[in-house]
């Protein structure tokens, strides 16, 4: 077997590289590599995600030593590699017309009919390599050679549910509606992501998939993420508040989702983990409770009956009935309370935390909202008018906390500690300075899934290309255009581009009050140093306690 090079990806992640090939040999080792991984893991991992040659390990680090967690990727890698037998899946596809509305363009790149192409597409048997880019999502290959027609210049902004795709020699199903350049051939009715049901994808990596060509599906099917239920129910809660007014964009969130990005779910939750769990300490809930993330514009939200309530990170000019509300403080909200917020004075997302929590039903164990993926909150969805929030039962008095005196949010701008990331090598050696030295901007194409910076643009190894590969939280992306992306909550769960440095955990949440307008400037930092900001972090915490 030839050696495995394992690399720090931040403080809270490993990667571990196999030859630098799209190989079903080298593919299927990573399978096992990870597999024996989620048998036998190590206390405080969260996740391990196999792509075409790699296998991430996302951890907590302050329950793990990383040694541990390098130790238990060694001993994987060293071990006989285990036949990882993938099911036969067979999807049914209706080829061309307005299923298929590229097929006459993959046709003609090929010089063949269109009949021709989709038979070339159907007659082969493809492996699932990985899954990623949208939960569900299966990289599957290898396309004959003839058909395989490169991605779009210019993706689609909506790409039905059911899409079947070619992307060079990769081809795939989009699970639900989202945007993508891939070349689409066909569509099918079948269900590639369901949340609700005991195995959520059709696909995993090292299946065997073959598409046989239907003349007509049916492809009115309602929406199958599970998200829906997280609605039901809400009627049989004793406490609710109403949204009245929606704001800018408020999303239910909590810790996030971990456990599923081998699935290709991206973890989500609240952007400042820290504001969002000082504002659940501060009414006596437990940190992994459901809190109101609202975003630069808050909401108007009524309380249908009485609850305590504590707002945390930004001060976006906070008034229950017409009296200022403190920051970083409980206060009790009678029956009819109606709480609005005016101009932003500090930061950018604040936590609403109401005793008991938002108890909106939990979807693969979180309630976090993901708009991009339709999970969790009310519908997968911001929030809207009129929607009637369910609450946990109330805290006992008893667990209410005093004020605290919380971080200072951003003005205008933050300074970010970094350390080196995965991919070092797709980099000249002065890219890093590079990074270092410049103060960029967050543009208005950013998001809760990554902060589109600008400002010097950061070099890249001429004619090299990297094969997908995992994401981690934090990650400082650079596309060939030079203009750098960190990934926040609710990144993919793999992508494309190096990641050249990786913001520290501890520096996250500041990051997550950053809004467009706003600077980045980067600082690379030791470990050492990582871990006790992460330490002092989680000490202020217990302190509220």
């Amino acid at each position: 077997m030839t050696p495995c090079v394992i690399r720090e990806a931040g403080d809270s992640g490993l990667l571990l590289e196999l030859e630098e090939v799209i190989d079903e040999r080298v593919n299927a080792r990573t399978i096992a590599i990870a597999a024996m991984l989620r048998r036998e893991p190590p206390t405080g991992v969260r996740d391990v995600v196999s792509t075409y040659r790699t296998v991430a390990v996302h951890f907590d680090p302050l329950s793990v030593d990383l040694d541990v967690v390098r130790a238990a990727m060694e001993r994987a890698s060293a071990a006989p590699a285990a036949d990882v037998k993938g099911k036969k899946v067979d999807v049914a596809v209706q080829y061309g017309g307005d299923a298929g509305p590229d097929l006459a363009e993959v046709a003609e790149f090929a010089g063949v009919s269109p009949k021709t192409a989709a038979a070339l597409h159907s007659d082969a048997t493809y492996r699932v390599f990985m899954l990623g880019f949208l939960p569900g999502f299966a990289y599957m290959g290898t396309v004959d050679s003839t058909i395989a027609m490169p991605r779009r210049e210019t993706p689609r902004v909506r790409v039905p549910a059911g899409s079947v795709g070619i992307a060079g020699l990769q081809t795939g199903v989009y699970p639900r509606e989202s945007p993508g350049g891939w070349r689409l051939i066909g569509r099918t009715n079948a269900r590639v992501f369901d949340a609700s049901r005991a195995e959520t994808c059709l696909f995993a990596p090292g299946d065997r998939v073959r598409f046989t060509s239907r003349d007509r599906l049916n492809f009115d099917q309602p929406p199958s993420t599970g998200a829906a239920r997280a609605a039901r129910g809400s009627d049989h809660a004793s406490r609710h508040v109403t949204v009245v007014r929606p704001g800018l964009f408020t999303t239910i969130q909590d810790r996030g989702r971990w456990g599923h990005q081998s699935e290709g779910v991206p973890v989500g939750g609240a952007l400042d983990r820290l504001s969002h769990s000082a504002a659940n300490a501060l009414v006596g809930n437990d940190a992994a409770a459901a809190t109101l993330e609202v975003t630069l514009l808050g909401p108007e939200i009524r309380f249908e009956s009485d609850a305590v309530i504590a707002i945390a990170g930004a001060d976006l000019g906070a008034r229950l009935d017409g009296s200022d509300v403190r920051v970083n403080a409980p206060m009790m909200c009678r029956s009819g309370a109606v709480l609005r917020f005016g101009e932003r004075r500090s930061g950018s997302r604040a936590y609403v935390a109401i005793d008991g929590g938002v108890a909106v039903e939990a979807v693969l164990g979180s309630r976090a909202t993901s708009v991009l993926c339709g999970l969790g909150g009310v519908d997968g969805r911001a929030l809207a008018a009129g929607d009637r929030l369910p609450l946990g039962a109330p805290t006992r008095p008893n667990r209410v906390r005093r004020a605290i005196d919380a971080p200072s949010m951003p003005k205008g701008g933050a300074r970010l500690r970094v350390l080196p990331g995965p991919h070092q090598d797709f980099f000249p050696n002065h890219a890093f300075d590079e990074l270092q030295r410049t103060r960029f901007m967050v543009t208005p194409r950013s998001d809760r899934m990554g902060y589109r910076l600008e400002g010097a643009r950061i070099p890249r190894q001429q004619g090299r290309e990297m094969i997908s590969d995992a994401a981690f939280a934090g990650g400082i992306q650079v596309p060939s255009s030079g203009e750098p992306i960190l990934l926040m909550a609710d990144r993919q769960t793999t992508g494309g581009y190096p990641q050249i440095a990786t913001v520290i955990t501890a520096d996250l949440p500041l990051a997550g009050q950053l809004a467009p307008g706003d600077w980045i400037e980067f600082e690379v930092c030791s470990r050492r140093e990582a871990l006790s900001a992460l330490v002092a972090q989680e000490g202020r915490l217990l302190a509220i306690g």
